[in-house]
């Protein structure tokens, strides 16, 4: 996610109002916020979730509708999402 250099402090503030709660969502087994050390306003959240459809009943949540409305209007540019799947066997 990218965003205005003045909207970071808000998204921040939104990050740490909502990420108890992604964290206590059915099926989220981690949740992180990670910074591009090149460029500031470049932000990636990473998650581990027990299956898709626990993410899917995440995303399909209130919370996250109201959560995702009050982020989106922050960025620079539109965000990107990737759902990947690890090769180690765990």
């Amino acid at each position: 996610m990218t965003f205005e250099p003045e909207n970071i402090a808000s998204f921040e503030h939104i990050f740490a109002e909502s990420s108890g709660y992604i964290r206590a969502f059915p099926g989220c087994h981690r949740l992180e916020l990670l910074r591009d050390l090149n460029n500031p306003a470049v932000y990636f959240t990473f998650s581990i979730w027990e299956s898709e459809a626990h993410l899917e009943a995440y995303r399909n949540s209130e919370f996250f509708k109201k959560v995702w409305a009050q982020t989106k209007i922050l960025f620079a540019r539109k965000a990107q999402a990737w759902s990947l799947q690890s090769q180690n066997g765990s």
